[in-house]
């Protein structure tokens, strides 16, 4: 399978990739922040004004289509920017989790973001639902995972208190409790959670690699290792591995990730090749307890199902 797995043709800065299956259709949908890399605004404001960009795939995963940008995400006028949304099915449609900041700002820091719940019965179509209630003005990339007990727990980054991952339980995807601590002491963002070979793993991005905490309950997180932080061989996988998303298939799973290809040191800091990204896709395996993943490990489609 071709390296990289994909690159947005509109703007060249695909970014915080999730994949979701669609159940009607039998495809796998992807997800992406639609950063505008090839846009030559001022300052930062190439990674706001951004869309969330949909591509699909109709062969498992082994190539992939661009169709446009999610409709009906906006619930106020003018443009607005979107970050990281997290997709999952439940309760009979689809929901989306999505990071955003009012209009174009043109600086990194300094502007409230929330994470806004929407609803969809095709992926399409998209119904706003309002902000999830996480008390503080700064939260960013949303990741779900259902309770044992029942229920769902939302992973998120908190930037006002040390952008840490703090986490908020719901038994509808309504209804909120309290936000709180779940992986604290260290700065990261983009926390993704899932099991595999008998334990939960939870993988944040650490900016030199995705940092591997494992859990036997969901609760309390131990550190074990880290994933992605070496240069791969493949095209545009010289560079660290960023804000992924992980589908489990059987004993196995595939981490989607993105990468800067062209962020060398000898790059322009405001060059449309530092700016760029592309994503990939590796194979995760548990072996003795610990997570691996080699990137250089090729991946055969189809790798993702077919059905469910």
């Amino acid at each position: 399978m071709e390296a990289p797995l994909y690159r947005d043709p509109m703007f060249d800065g695909a970014a915080d990739p999730v994949v979701v299956f669609h159940r009607e259709r039998g495809e796998w949908w992807m997800f992406y922040t639609a950063r505008r890399a090839s846009d030559a605004g001022p300052g930062f404001a190439w990674v706001h004004g951004s869309d969330i960009g949909v591509a699909v795939s109709t062969d498992g995963g082994a190539t992939w289509l661009y169709r446009g940008i999610v409709r009906g995400l906006d619930h106020e006028w003018g443009r607005n920017t979107f970050w990281a949304p997290e997709v999952v099915w439940a309760d009979g449609q689809y929901h989306m989790f999505v990071s955003y900041i009012q209009g174009v700002p043109q600086r990194w820091e300094g502007h409230d973001r929330q994470i806004l719940h929407h609803v969809s019965e095709n992926l399409v179509d998209w119904e706003h639902r309002g902000a999830i209630p996480l008390g503080s003005p700064r939260v960013i990339d949303a990741a779900l995972f259902p309770l044992p007990t029942g229920g769902y727990r939302m992973w998120f980054k908190n930037e006002e208190h040390g952008s840490h991952t703090y986490c908020a339980d719901s038994a509808d995807l309504v209804q909120w409790s309290a936000a709180r601590p779940a992986l604290s002491g260290f700065p990261h963002e983009g926390p993704n959670v899932f099991a595999l070979g008998g334990y939960y793993w939870l993988i944040v991005d650490e900016w030199c690699g995705l940092g591997v905490f494992r859990s036997t309950d969901l609760d309390s997180w131990q550190r074990s290792g880290r994933i992605l932080d070496r240069p791969g061989r493949r095209p545009d996988d010289q560079a660290v591995g960023r804000h992924a998303d992980v589908e489990v298939v059987g004993d196995v799973a595939y981490v989607f990730y993105f990468t800067h290809p062209g962020e060398a040191p000898t790059a322009a800091d405001d060059s449309h090749e530092r700016r760029r990204s592309s994503i990939q896709v590796a194979t995760v395996r548990v072996c003795e307890d610990r997570l691996t993943c080699d990137r250089d490990e090729p991946v055969t489609a189809p790798y993702l199902p077919t059905h469910q």
